[in-house]
């Protein structure tokens, strides 16, 4: 074991080689050895269903062909459309990407955070440079007191690292407890956060007039992205888009999730 009294005065580079011997890097997915530290090894990057272009550009959703016209909708996106203006997803949450969303939430693996949120920042780049203001997705205070962090607030420092946008949790207040959302329908999640979020009156001159980037880990039916991005209008921004790591996406529903 190395004592990290006896590395007083060596420098960084050299630390961190001797660190490696010891330590040497690991895959963020799955714990197989890489060649570099904070990365995915080959069969975790295969195994990652990354969303590109072409993509419902409201709802980030893929479309299964390409049909030649930038800009397009998709049938949900018209049909229903969100509260938000558009919506940004590094990756479906299939196998690879619930299991890093998982260790980051439930495994208390902290420094997940910067891996995912700097490949949020590739996935969200458009969002990123017009937004005024970041604020993730608040945590109900029991929840946050038993997890100890909001992955949602690490997620949004991690993405905005090196841009202008400033990370604003306070802006956005979670005042009503909730069931879990898992197992619930569409319906039953709209409902279940109906009256869940408030601006604090305190942050709404803050708020005014600016475009929020709302950020969170996962997106599934959009019930919470929308029930906080009403709590963001009806608060005084002007616009709000929406950036997680991954988003549920059911195929055969002309990429809609």
């Amino acid at each position: 074991m190395i004592d990290p009294r006896r590395l007083a005065g060596v420098p960084g580079l050299a630390v961190r080689g001797l660190v490696g011997l010891v330590y040497p890097p690991s895959c963020i997915g799955c714990g197989a050895a890489t060649a570099v530290p904070h990365a995915l090894c080959a069969g975790c990057w295969s195994g990652m269903r990354f969303i590109e272009r072409p993509y419902c550009e409201r709802l980030g959703t893929p479309f299964s062909v390409d049909l030649g016209s930038p800009g397009l909708l998709s049938p949900s996106a018209l049909a229903d459309p969100p509260v938000y203006a558009r919506a940004r997803a590094v990756a479906r949450y299939d196998a690879t990407a619930r299991r890093l969303v998982q260790r980051l939430k439930y495994e208390d693996r902290l420094d997940l955070a910067g891996a995912l949120g700097t490949m949020m920042a590739r996935a969200g780049a458009e969002l990123l440079a017009e937004a005024d203001l970041a604020v993730p997705v608040p945590l109900w205070r029991w929840r946050l007191w038993w997890r100890r962090f909001n992955q949602a607030a690490l997620l949004a420092r991690a993405a905005t690292r090196g841009s202008a946008v400033a990370v604003a949790p306070e802006l956005l207040a979670r005042v009503k407890r909730t069931r879990q959302q898992v197992g619930l329908s569409r319906a039953a999640r709209a409902e279940n956060l109906q009256g869940a979020f408030r601006v604090p009156d305190a942050a709404r001159p803050r708020l005014l007039g600016k475009r929020v980037l709302l950020v969170d880990d996962v997106l599934t039916t959009g019930a919470t992205a929308n029930a906080a991005a009403r709590a963001l209008l009806r608060g005084g921004a002007a616009a709000v888009d929406v950036l997680v790591f991954a988003r549920v996406v059911s195929d055969g529903r002309d990429g809609t999730g």
